[in-house]
């Protein structure tokens, strides 16, 4: 009988969430980097250098990879033959440890999970609760594994009954291009079919912890049906031109996974879920001898590429000073250098415009010629102005676009990820425009960034509106005052392009 020290599955959860915020695993590393060499759409290998960049600075620097450091997913195989010296529930073990972990001073972790989904929506500022998965198997160990999901790649999850005789290849070959950019590619696919359909949908989460082994299985060779559909489907998807942050290119997922489990014969449970380019998991074995001890990466591991501002390729622009003629002159497609200060505001803070717009009184702030950036910082450490600072998806404001570029004098927005056609023909009327950062470089992001303050809704923690103060904040322009979205054009284009050559799956 194995004794597991109820302090010990504590401390190795809160090391795991602190050491899957700053360290990427290796085969991700190694994948993507392989991605960038043979990347030929500039736009999209430039996104890839961002991400690569940001991955070797938050191992160096041990800051988040993303500021979304995610919901907190814990699997649990525990042997029979194991005793808990605990007086506490399981769920209640796990909390404990992410919130150490979370709250952790030397690297604080966003804190973004809420009370209640439907009401109040209160954030518990220590992001518990955590997701607990338990399985009881034999043997005399634990068996753990730590992800950390991201809102931009779980909120991209899909499912479906299919039919029996259904194709699980044309159902993803469909539901991928609806699924935008907002999870962030190049990822991971992780795909669950059988069981039921919650079964299904833990087997595609599940999936998303294995190793990303494509390369080596294209150059071995498929030895199973299971993985010629997975080369199948790693070819086709990215046969689909979507691309890095969906610019378009030819690398929109670097592996699929999938898992499997007997079904009812009236049925074909699917599931799938995308992993983003901050994908983040790790796996530790408890056998009570003391917590849990993980191995960093070598830095050789990352490749020789490190991105900086390209100024002779890029328009810098004085936000200061910034007009609405400006900005309708800006081109699709099109690199910017952002200097000056710029507002920020998500989901909450846009609800509670609305609101008091709807009520007739007067903003906390004026927006008149702004641009508002749609992030939720990670709090700073040191002599940082502020933590991690990448863009949130950005069509979760879509709703809110038109209201903003009509009643506040709004003239840009920054995100991730593309506008939807509300969004668009808002942008296009207001002859506004909308520009891309990078998702998964919120490291890197943040050096641009020299001032930061909190000037409205301080309540709504990460969620309130700062003012920003940025020096040569990279940006693209995604949505020019025309209407025309790189995200249409750029994917259009490399899937056409890529049809024009031989199908080939490459790793």
């Amino acid at each position: 009988m194995t004794l597991i020290k109820e302090e010990d599955l504590i401390q190795s959860i809160a090391d795991a969430v602190q050491f899957i915020s700053y360290y990427h695993p290796a085969d991700y590393i190694r994948h993507l980097a392989r991605a960038y060499e043979r990347e030929e759409n500039p736009a999209a290998k430039d996104a890839i250098a961002q991400i690569l960049t940001n991955s070797r600075m938050c191992a160096e620097g041990r800051r988040p990879i993303c500021q979304d450091t995610g919901v907190v997913n814990v699997f649990l195989k525990i042997g029979m033959d194991v005793r808990f010296d605990t007086r506490l529930s399981m769920q209640d073990l796990c909390d404990e440890g992410v919130r150490r972990g979370y709250t952790n001073p030397d690297n604080p972790l966003r804190a973004s999970i809420l009370t209640d989904p439907l009401f109040t929506r209160k954030n518990t500022r220590d992001n518990t609760p955590c997701i607990v998965s338990v399985e009881l198997v034999p043997g005399d160990k634990v068996d753990v594994q730590i992800a950390a999901k991201g809102g931009g790649s779980e909120n991209k999850s899909k499912f479906a009954m299919l039919n029996p005789s259904d194709s699980l290849v044309d159902w993803v070959l469909k539901t991928v291009p609806a699924m935008g950019a907002g999870w962030c590619p190049p990822g991971m696919l992780g795909i669950g079919v059988g069981g039921t359909a919650e079964k299904a949908m833990l087997m595609a989460k599940q999936s998303l912890m294995d190793d990303i082994d494509m390369h080596e299985l294209l150059e071995r060779g498929p030895q199973s049906k299971l993985e010629e559909l997975r080369i199948e489907l790693y070819t086709k998807v990215n046969a689909l031109g979507i691309g890095a942050q969906g610019l378009g290119g030819l690398t929109t997922v670097l592996d699929v996974k999938i898992n499997t489990f007997p079904t009812h014969a009236a049925s074909k449970p699917v599931a799938m879920i995308p992993n983003c380019a901050a994908t983040r998991h790790a796996h530790f074995t408890l056998d009570g001898s003391g917590p849990a001890v993980l191995a960093p990466p070598s830095l050789s591991e990352w490749p020789d590429v490190h991105w900086a501002p390209d100024y002779n390729a890029s328009r810098q622009v004085d936000l200061d000073a910034l007009t609405p003629q400006e900005v309708a002159g800006w081109q699709p497609g099109q690199t910017l250098l952002l200097s000056g200060k710029m507002l920020t505001g998500r989901d909450a803070a846009h609800k509670r415009i609305q609101d008091m717009l709807a009520q007739g009184e007067k903003l906390p702030v004026d927006f008149t010629n702004r641009v508002i950036y749609y992030v939720g910082p990670v709090d700073p450490v040191g002599e940082e102005v502020v933590g991690p600072a990448g863009p949130t998806t950005s069509s979760r404001m879509d709703k809110f676009t038109d209201m903003m570029l009509d009643k506040t004098g709004l003239i840009a927005m920054v995100g991730k990820a593309e506008r939807g056609p509300e969004a668009i023909e808002a942008i296009r009327r207001h002859k506004s425009a909308y520009l891309m950062a990078v998702g998964g470089s919120a490291y890197l992001v943040s050096k641009a960034i020299r001032a930061a303050r909190v000037v409205a809704f301080e309540d709504l923690g990460m969620e309130a509106i700062y003012e920003f103060d940025v020096k040569d904040m990279p940006v693209t322009v995604a949505v020019d005052a025309t209407g025309t979205s790189v995200h249409d054009t750029g994917p259009r284009t490399w899937k056409t392009r890529i049809a024009e050559i031989p199908l080939v799956p490459v790793a």
